[in-house]
């Protein structure tokens, strides 16, 4: 039995975060055959999502909270996960649009498949996915544009629905550069190039209509982050354990 974190990076979300964590909870509690803890992880919010999170924390021994005192997701798990004891560690976005049957088998990928990264794919042809037009197909020309320039095999980078072993993180993560939406980019381009093949898990994904994603700055960070791996391939083999 392996020992999971489950972080959840949040900003400005105190609508949601209660019940999410009570669905989470209901989930891994129901069947999930791994000792877990739900680690909240808050990266400067302005409204009272700290507050919500650390009233879980005190309510729940399974659930801890963290402040990070700067924006961004990335930053959030860099924080989270290098400080994680675990054996395996994760993520997933505070709404939950990723439907949690996936989890097992993202988590089984670490645990009993000898992989050391397991991400959601939204773009797999088992995948059902809901989704605007507009973002659908900004999402594969980013993926295809990734595919072009680096050789990549895996489909989908920006899933927020991700897990890695201890190892995966202690070789990977310090690597990364990006402290914000990249950072799920970089991380998977860099696991390939270092030689960590990347496990994909089909999902079932709704978006959600109230996203803190702003798009416009989203993809020009994209495009910037990919300029920068490319022209400075800060890549090095690692060797990964079999």
């Amino acid at each position: 039995m392996a020992t999971v974190d489950v972080i959840i990076p949040v900003y400005n979300e105190e609508h949601v975060l209660a019940q999410s964590v009570a669905t989470l909870r209901h989930f891994l509690s129901e069947g999930f055959h791994h000792q877990w803890r739900i680690l909240i992880a808050d990266n400067a919010s302005t409204d009272d999502t700290l507050a919500v999170a650390q009233e879980l924390a005190e309510k729940h021994s399974d659930v801890a909270s963290l402040h990070i005192p700067e924006k961004g997701r990335g930053r959030a798990l860099k924080a989270s996960w290098l400080g994680s004891a675990a054996d395996i560690v994760s993520y997933m976005d505070v709404d939950l649009s990723t439907e949690l049957e996936a989890f097992p088998l993202l988590i089984e990928a670490i645990a009993s498949e000898g992989y050391h990264v397991a991400t959601g794919s939204r773009l797999s042809p088992d995948s059902e996915t809901t989704r605007s037009l507009k973002r659908a197909v900004i999402s594969r020309g980013y993926n295809l544009m990734i595919k072009a320039l680096f050789f990549t095999r895996f489909c989908d980078a920006q899933c927020g629905f991700k897990a890695l072993s201890r190892q995966g993180v202690r070789e990977l993560v310090p690597l990364i550069e990006n402290n914000e939406w990249f950072f799920d980019t970089e991380l998977l381009i860099l696991a390939e190039k270092a030689g960590y093949p990347v496990k994909e898990v089909p999902v079932r994904w709704l978006e959600d209509p109230d996203t803190r994603v702003n798009i416009g700055k989203t993809v020009w960070e994209d495009i910037r982050g990919l300029a920068r791996l490319r022209l400075r391939r800060p890549w090095r083999a690692v060797n990964p354990s079999p």
